[in-house]
This record gives C-alpha cells, structure tokens and sequence, in this order.
C-alpha cells in the first residue's frame, strides 16, 4: 500500500539488470505493515482517507497523490489514486509469506502492487486475493485454508520483529547481506553501488565441505 514501494521496486530492478552478478542474487521480500490499525472501508476513497489521518485538505491529499503518480510514471508505473481501496493489509502480507514459501514472493509483491495501485482492487477481499493467488500459480485450495486461518501470521510478525531490531521507520527498506541499507525509493544508481560494495564484502566460497589442517587464531593448529 506503500506508493513508494511499488516505485523503489522498479528502480531496484533497473539496477539489477545492470549487476553483473544478478543471476546469483536472492531477494526476499518482508512484511512491514504501515498501518495495522487500519480499517478496510470500501466506500471512502484514499484522498478522503489521508486527508483525515493527517489533518489535510481533499484538494492537498490529491495534490499529494497527483505527484506521486507522475513519479510512478517515470518508471513505468501507471496509478489511479481514484480507484484505491481503504484496506487493512494483514491477509496481504499473510498472503506473501505464503507465497514465499513456493519461491513466489516476488511474484505476490507484483501481483499485490498491481492489484492495488493499477486496477483499484480490494486487496483485504478474501475472494480478491484467492484470485490473485491463482493468478500468479497459487493453489487455490491453499490460498482459501490460509485466509480462513491464523497461518503465516507468525512469520508477519517475525518480520515486523526483525524491521523494528533494526530501525525501519518506514518503507521501502532495503537490506543488503545483512549489512548495509538503502532507505527510500532511491535512484537506480544508489541501489547499484550499494548492490557492488555488498558484494564486494562477500565471504569466500569454501570449496570443499571437508576441514582440512588448519591453525586457528589462537595459535592451536590441527
């Protein structure tokens, strides 16, 4: 639901295609809910939703959203703020981590951003995200059994846990070999540079799962 998400996935993928070593680069994708406390309400548009929650005017929240758009365009990105949905995001994010579980994680984020800045969907409608799940080759039967459980909220919240150890304030966060960060839809150019010095800073590859002699720090050698 992060507008800058959706954007700051597109310049982090303008930079890998540069990488050199993309082929060898994992991404995995972490829930971090920006509102909790959200509820979903179908009827209230997002511009009469922000200017609630912050105190502005209808004409400053579309304003605010218009300049958004316009960056999304930029990349690529078409947005229609006048078809968002006021939705709490809690079965998305479980929805994710279930897709992650079947190396699809990427593919639900894309899925997810589409569905919701693109095409104005309810992404807290069960029957909204069932469909999104057969879309990107989910089991339906599997999607339905999570969204009618309490599964995968565990890991939603194992995340939230990780992002406030490390001082995620906001989206999007990246986390580079649990070593460096780039907060921000930065520039295509910054998430490159971060992508070379991380992998710069790689352990070496050990070749042979067999110790052989060696000596340690502390001088004992065996």
């Amino acid at each position: 639901m992060c507008p800058f998400c959706y954007i700051g996935k597109r310049k982090f993928e303008q930079a890998l295609s540069q990488f050199p070593n993309r082929d060898d680069i994992r991404v995995v994708w972490k829930s971090f809910q920006l509102n909790p406390d959200m509820q979903t309400d179908p009827e209230t548009s997002i511009n009469q939703y922000l200017a609630s929650v912050k105190g502005w005017s209808l004409e400053q929240a579309e304003q605010m959203n218009d300049r958004v758009t316009a960056m999304a365009q930029e990349v690529g990105l078409t947005y229609h703020f006048d078809k968002a949905v006021v939705a709490n995001s809690w079965d998305a994010h479980r929805f994710i981590q279930l897709a992650k579980t079947h190396n699809l994680g990427d593919a639900a984020e894309e899925r997810l951003f589409r569905a919701y800045f693109t095409e104005g969907c309810n992404t807290a409608d069960h029957a909204t995200l069932l469909e999104l799940g057969t879309d990107i080759g989910l089991d339906a039967a599997e999607v339905s059994a999570m969204l009618v459980s309490d599964q995968y909220g565990q890991a939603v919240d194992q995340d939230l846990y990780e992002a406030r150890q490390i001082g995620v304030r906001g989206v999007p966060f990246f986390v580079l070999n649990h070593k460096y960060a780039v907060s921000g839809a930065q520039q295509p150019e910054t998430f490159l540079s971060a992508l070379q010095t991380a992998w710069s800073e790689l352990p070496l590859n050990v070749i042979s799962d067999n110790d052989g002699p060696a000596c340690a720090p502390d001088g004992s050698c065996e």
